[in-house]
């Protein structure tokens, strides 16, 4: 990507969003377009298109999504397949119109099977039923892939899906029920510290195992594909199956490589915040998917590797929370 090229930014103020804004200006790019969703409503496929014929944006970047804790999917399962189906089907559809010349389409680690053999592998998706829990959600992200290697079938486009672990930090969402595991932890701990609690309750057994990824090393994944040499990003965006009888998403996962017990995160989160009571794991409560660590052997064979230390990373959330 040249630094005068007009890159959009799909959802630029959530935490993958606004990760991929501070990346790219702080390498030089200049030509940032960004929309609030009062501005534009990508549920609205006259406004997105009316807005891509406008600005005609040469990247495109789509971290905006509908997204939520294990509350929230079960709650609006309606609304997160809708919702998110209609936000990625616009904004792909517009840039293919538009002539857009690479898209970059970020889905999650949730699109494998609930009892995906560990680590996951790219060409596992749909080997196996997904965690119900949030079903409506994988599915329309799995919808997402299919399209972005739909088009590049069809049209020739060089669209790619990156699925990127569990990830925290800056600009995260710590509301006390619709959050993700490490927000809705840092807010406990620091709560109980605030109160002088004797103890935080933790869902589950503690056992199950996690990923977890700092925002902003996510940010300079997704930056790396995008300028990558078209020789090696065209490697990328699937295959035919049909017509070459070879089988290849349009996927690469973006993570550590390594995971640790929510046992183990707990204890960590409740050093960070610096809370000196007890953790009590409620094991009335479900434990969800009982491992997921991403195999992230392609994105290193493509030499890039995520630099943040797990508590050093903790620490500059806990920072952003304060904030």
């Amino acid at each position: 990507m040249h630094s005068t090229a007009k890159i959009y930014i799909a959802g630029h103020r959530g935490l993958v969003g606004s990760a991929l804004l501070r990346n790219l200006q702080a390498k030089g790019y200049g030509n940032l377009l960004t929309c609030s969703h009062a501005e534009l409503d990508l549920t609205n496929q006259i406004a997105v298109e009316s807005f891509f014929s406008l600005e005609k944006p040469d990247y495109v970047f789509i971290a905006a999504a509908k997204v939520g804790g294990i509350l929230d999917n079960n709650e609006y399962p309606a609304e997160f397949i809708r919702d998110n189906l209609a936000i990625q089907t616009n904004l792909i559809h517009a840039a293919n119109q538009n002539n857009v010349k690479r898209l970059l389409f970020l889905g999650s680690s949730c699109i494998y099977p609930k009892l995906c053999p560990q680590p996951m592998k790219e060409e596992y998706l749909l080997t196996s039923p997904l965690e119900a829990t949030n079903r409506p959600y994988a599915l329309a992200k799995i919808a997402g892939v299919e399209m972005c290697w739909s088009y590049n079938r069809q049209y020739g486009t060089q669209y790619l899906a990156v699925m990127p672990t569990n990830l925290y930090g800056p600009g995260d969402n710590y509301h006390p029920e619709n959050s993700h595991v490490i927000p809705a932890l840092i807010r406990k701990f620091h709560e109980a510290k605030q109160n002088n609690a004797a103890a935080v309750t933790v869902w589950g057994t503690g056992t199950h195992k996690r990923e977890f990824l700092y925002s902003e090393d996510m940010a300079d994944a997704c930056v790396f594909f995008m300028n990558l040499p078209d020789e090696w990003f065209s490697t990328l965006l699937g295959s035919d199956e049909a017509k070459i009888g070879v089988f290849m998403l349009p996927v690469v996962n973006i993570g550590v490589g390594e995971d640790l017990s929510i046992k183990e995160l707990a204890d960590t989160v409740q050093i960070v915040v610096g809370f000196s009571g007890e953790i009590v794991f409620d094991t009335s409560k479900p434990d969800d998917t009982p491992r997921k660590l991403m195999d992230v052997s392609r994105l290193h064979n493509l030499g890039w590797l995520a630099n943040t230390n797990f508590r050093a990373g903790l620490a500059h959330a806990y920072a952003d929370f304060l904030a």
